[in-house]
């Protein structure tokens, strides 16, 4: 599994391939790379009040270091996060958006809010759902806005 950057392998992962048993259970490994997929993430997570600015600058750093987020929508006491993940799978997509506010929670210094919302879709959902009119919009302007 990883990120949706070119290049960029995941921390302690060098050398690694992820591998799947097939459903047919032959015991045959399939490649990760040969079928991973795109998946839209909005991540929403809330707590106790932050000073805006200090949510703005800990969304903003969290964005320079992970240059896969898209856009993040902020006030002082929740937040949503939109991004593309690249994943053999939902379980996997959604793992990894369940870690990522709780890993950089320090790093980044965001708020001590919890996780209170994830929503998962394939490339295929979205697209859809934005040519019928419904979902979410799509995430321009690119970066991080107050609601």
């Amino acid at each position: 599994m990883r990120r949706g950057r070119p290049g960029a392998l995941p921390r302690g992962t060098a050398g690694r391939t992820l591998t799947s048993v097939g459903s047919g259970d032959t015991g045959e490994r399939a490649d990760a790379d040969d079928v991973a997929r795109l998946w839209h993430i909005t991540l929403s997570v809330s707590g106790a009040e932050a000073p805006l600015k200090e949510v703005r600058r800990a969304l903003e750093q969290l964005a320079h270091d992970h240059p896969f987020l898209l856009t993040s929508r902020y006030a002082n006491d929740h937040a949503e996060i939109r991004y593309w993940e690249e994943a053999r799978d939902l379980h996997d997509a959604a793992a990894v958006a369940l870690r990522l506010w709780g890993e950089h929670r320090s790093t980044a210094q965001l708020p001590p809010w919890e996780i209170v919302g994830l929503e998962v879709i394939d490339r295929e959902t979205y697209h859809q759902r934005i040519a019928e009119g419904c979902g979410p919009l799509p995430a321009t302007p690119v970066g991080v806005h107050p609601f």
